[in-house]
Formats: C-alpha cells, structure tokens, sequence
C-alpha cells in the first residue's frame, strides 16, 4: 500500500460525513442550514514562496476578491499562513480566515472530487511539473491537505487511482466526463476504468475525451463544464474541426442524454506565466459550478458579455461574472483554486476557525 493512502486509512466511503459523536438531530438541523449553500476553500500562496514570487500580488488580489464574491452568496474560507492572515481577515472577517497553511494554491487538484459523494483519487505528478520527483510533491501536497481536513473531523473516502480534481468535471445527476489521460496514468483501457469509475457512488453516466492539449494537465474543466443537470457546455474550436467533430463523437457515446452547447472560447496564450501548465485565459468552460450558481470567469476582453450571456441562456442557475484575468497566464483561475464541500461538511471547516491548528502561533 502506497505510503500516501496509508495516511488516509481513516477514511470512508460515499460522502464526507460527521462523526459518530454528532446525533441524527443535529446532522438533519446542520444539512438544513447549509443545502443550499456550498463552501468553497481557497488557499493562499505562503509569504515568499519562490514559484509564486512574480504573481503573489496578483494571486492575493484575485483570492481576495473572488472570496468577497463567495461571501455574498456562499460560504468561503481561505487557508493562509501567519504573514498573510491580515490580509484577509480584515476585509472577510476572522470566521472566514484560517491559519493552515498549504503547498500548492490549486485546491481543485488535490482535494475530493464530486461534490455530494466525494472521493480523493491520488493526485498526479503533472500537478506539481511531472516525473518521478513531481509525485513525490503531489503525494507530500496532497498528504498535507487531507491531514488538515481530518484535523477539522472530516471523514471521506480516497482512491488509489491517479486523477486530478481539474479532471472530474460531473453535474449534479451523476453525469461525469474525464479526460483519457486518466487511462495512461493508470494503465487502464477504457472498459476497465468505466468498470472501476461506474461502481464509485455519484458516478452513473460517464464519458472520456481527449483533452485540446498534448501533454501538460490535460485536464476535462478546460474543455466542458456541466451548466446544469444534463446541459454540458464546451469550448468552441472553429479552427479545428475534426477535433470538435471526435469531441462530441465521445460525449455523446458516454452521454446520451445530456444537451450538449457551444460556448465562445477566444483563447489566449500569449502570456503563459508556466510553459508545463499553459493557459486558461479566454476559456469559459473553467467555471466554478455549485448546485444553484456559477461563478463564471472574465477576462477583461469583448467576448466577456456573449460569454455571460450564453451561459445565462443555457441554465437556470444564478450567474456570477469573476474577474479572473489577472492570474489565468498560469493555466487557471475560478475552478482550479476553488474546492468544494457541501453539507455538513461545511460546519466541520467552518467550525475549525474556532479552533488553534497546527500552523497557528
């Protein structure tokens, strides 16, 4: 057994729950309060981290923005460390603001995927720029996540299988697409993967595409993203044809059922702030999904306003524009830097601010 899944032996399977200590009145009183609402962590870069050095200004901006965003409409807790705390607390509050400090600002990747049954697949070494060294990182990153998350009474279930959060793109019917770099990471064909995806809870339809990019993440949020139960919005590729003819070809074969729609993609990659992770500047699809909104990002460009609106054409969900343009060069933005918990969950992290943690002084 991998020394990382030894670290989450603890874990169980379907759904982050409460503990046994918590009664069946107070679960129902706590899911009650927190349905309609999902909590959204974000993470901070750590004061003087070296790959972050040329973006911090702008990451700090853009985190404390969107997180005011969350606020009005969500719950939002940002992880941050003792130089960064002020930063935040004074515009969000204390109860919005903990002092854990992590090792990588994308939460998406290394957290749980699939929102209402949540599972941590291990996360891959492209996150952290490839190779062997780059899953020692991942596997040390992700490690220092799910340790934080046990802390605050969070139980869940993990998988060994290699997959990032960025690359489990499901709505809220069981409809999950996932890019074939899932299959090489693993060594798995098709069939064997479905077999193994399709007996996890929440997964009751999927399909896999070839991501728009050779090499790098590759991951399914920069090319779909489920706008509501059974609506999957995707990039436009007017410049490549056969691409979009194979990419509806593959949705539509794991995904029958689902409405397919085209959103305006006017891509930009002129300003990668990483060549190993490329750019998510001009790509809609990597929006930030709950059950009731979506924080779509912008870009400060033209497209931004037929972006919105057809997005807003195609849901019944609320529609929230994020300015994101300021830290999309270094391949992400709204989704890659959110994590998503629901339920009672949200009350566990929540109630974690209450509380020292171990990067406290």
């Amino acid at each position: 057994m991998p020394l990382w899944l030894k670290t989450f032996i603890s874990i169980i399977v379907v759904a982050l729950i409460t503990t046994t200590n918590v009664s069946c009145a107070e679960d129902q009183q706590m899911t009650e309060v927190t349905d309609n609402q999902q909590l959204i962590v974000l993470i901070s870069p750590k004061k003087g981290d070296p790959y972050y050095a040329d973006m911090a200004e702008e990451i700090l901006k853009f985190q404390l923005a969107f997180a005011q965003q969350i606020a009005i409409y969500d719950q939002v807790l940002v992880l941050t460390d003792q130089e960064n705390y002020s930063y935040f607390a004074d515009v969000l509050g204390e109860q919005r603001v903990l002092i854990a400090p992590q090792d990588d600002i994308w939460a998406r990747d290394f957290s749980s995927s699939n929102t209402t049954t949540p599972m941590m697949f291990r996360y891959t070494a492209a996150g952290q720029g490839g190779g062997r060294r780059g899953q020692v990182d991942a596997d040390y990153v992700q490690d220092n996540f799910a340790n934080f998350l046990i802390g605050a009474g969070l139980q869940f279930e993990t998988s060994n299988l290699l997959n990032d959060g960025g690359n489990f793109v499901s709505d809220f019917s069981g409809n999950t697409v996932i890019s074939t770099k899932f299959l090489t990471d693993n060594r798995l064909s098709e069939t064997k993967a479905k077999e193994l995806l399709l007996a996890m809870p929440g997964i009751n339809n999927l399909a896999f595409i070839e991501a728009d990019e050779q090499g790098g993440l590759q991951h399914a949020d920069g090319v779909v993203a489920f706008v509501d139960d059974n609506v999957l919005a995707i990039n436009s590729y007017p410049d490549d044809p056969d691409y979009m003819q194979q990419l509806k070809a593959d949705l539509k074969r794991g995904l029958p059922d689902v409405k397919i729609l085209e959103l305006v993609t006017p891509y930009d990659g002129s300003g990668i702030y990483d060549a190993r992770f490329g750019s998510a500047c001009g790509i809609y699809t990597n929006m930030l999904v709950t059950k009731t909104r979506i924080y779509l990002p912008q870009f400060g460009i033209k497209e931004d306003v037929l972006a919105l609106q057809q997005v807003r054409a195609m849901t019944n969900k609320q529609v929230i524009p994020v300015q994101s343009g300021m830290v999309c060069q270094m391949g992400g933005g709204v989704r890659c830097m959110s994590a998503q918990f629901h339920g009672i969950a949200n009350e566990r992290l929540l109630k974690a601010v209450e509380k020292p943690t171990d990067g406290q002084e």
